[in-house]
């Protein structure tokens, strides 16, 4: 079976969409993966196809437009069995050939789309998006997203049942080679980390400023994103700017050995929109993984899984003096931090990708393990929709 499977990243941090295709590879599905090319777009090296487009335009609108239109005559003029589309920007491409050709089309939807930050105050783009969203997800075969509150709100707007995969690392032990004095010595002292996209409202600023009150530790960034380059003027205006340590994008090797080598694990986003209140973002399964405690914002799905496994805190405040003052003392209580420690081990080893993958496979199984034939003679709107039995 070929299975395109599209997004509009260059391909080399996505580790959902890696996950994926690890998936489909173990299905013995012919895959292809297309992206995007940037200018500093790292190598990349799979054991499938995958191919980057360059684009002459990188932002906002043209963007959108130029892939979307690149990405259709792509696919249009390439032969598949399946087509997997990752998030609402590639969707509507995707949908358009999928009933030209009468093949199936599998949406994973990896945030609530019309809700991002980056939508709050600009009406008619959100608007855009929304009827977008209106017009396609009806028109799907199979959604998948990536937790139940995104998929109840989802069901609720277009009644159709959604598959919830979580973000979930594939588990590892500690390893050997990683000496976390030599990550420590590296960064100047112990740490506590946020890993992941630095955009807007991520509460990066907020945290940048309770590092003010931390007493001992620095603070590291370890990822890129569109405020990067204000937050690094910002810190360099700071006097306690010597604790903040930007990484940048790393490769995952990378990653995992400063998460590991951590003392805490940040998620602070701010309750600033639909999709950050139903935030349950890689990095704080990957920290869970990592085995170090957690501090995380109180958002719906994270409070849950830190209150069902005790691994962690709540950030009660992110005043930059509270959440300073909650930050030492929670590094401080060496004992209760042994504990969450513990517990994160337990999390674990159920929040792990080789369980979820499973649902993925039972997902997946529907269109790559049946014959195109059979697909193609059933009529789009008679195609199932997979039921949700995984909650």
């Amino acid at each position: 079976m070929k299975v395109i499977v599209t997004v509009t990243n260059d391909l080399v941090t996505d580790q959902r969409v890696a996950r994926t295709c690890d998936v489909l590879s173990s299905m013995n599905a012919d895959i292809l993966l297309v992206g995007r090319k940037l200018k500093n777009s790292l190598p990349i090296k799979r054991d499938y196809p995958t191919r980057r487009l360059k684009l002459l335009f990188n932002k906002e609108f043209a963007f959108y437009a130029e892939y979307n239109i690149r990405l259709f005559f792509f696919l249009l003029f390439h032969k598949f069995d399946v087509l997997f589309a990752n998030d609402l920007d590639v969707l509507m491409p995707n949908v358009m050939v999928a009933k030209l050709k009468h093949k199936p089309i599998v949406y994973d939807s990896h945030e609530y789309f019309t809700g991002m930050p980056e939508l709050v105050g600009r009406d008619s783009v959100k608007k855009f998006w929304k009827r977008i969203e209106d017009k396609y997800i009806p028109k799907v075969d199979s959604m998948i997203t990536v937790n139940q509150s995104i998929a109840d709100t989802y069901h609720k707007e277009y009644g159709i049942d959604v598959q919830v995969i979580r973000n979930v690392p594939l588990s590892y032990e500690s390893n050997p080679d990683i000496q976390c004095e030599e990550v420590i010595k590296e960064i100047g002292s112990k740490y506590i980390i946020y890993q992941g996209a630095v955009n807007l409202q991520r509460g990066l600023e907020e945290t940048i400023a309770a590092m003010e009150f931390v007493e001992g530790y620095k603070f590291v960034i370890a990822g890129d994103g569109d405020i990067l380059n204000a937050l690094k003027t910002l810190v360099a205006s700071l006097p306690w700017r010597n604790k903040i340590v930007f990484l940048g994008r790393i490769s995952p090797a990378n990653l995992r050995k400063y998460t590991m080598c951590a003392s805490l694990g940040l998620s602070p986003e701010l309750d600033c929109c639909t999709n950050y209140h139903f935030a349950l973002p890689n990095k704080f399964f990957d920290y869970i993984n990592a085995n170090i405690p957690v501090l995380v914002s109180d958002l719906v799905e994270m409070v849950n899984i830190v209150k069902q496994y005790d691994i962690g805190e709540i950030i009660k405040s992110h005043d930059a003096k509270e959440l300073g003052s909650q930050i030492n003392s929670m590094l401080a209580n060496k004992e209760r931090l042994a504990a969450y420690k513990e517990n994160t081990k337990i999390a674990a080893g159920q929040l792990c990708w080789e369980k979820e993958s499973l649902k993925l496979k039972e997902i997946l199984s529907e269109y790559v393990s049946c014959k195109t034939d059979d697909v193609s003679e059933e009529p789009p709107e008679n195609r199932r929709i997979m039921s949700n039995q995984n909650n």
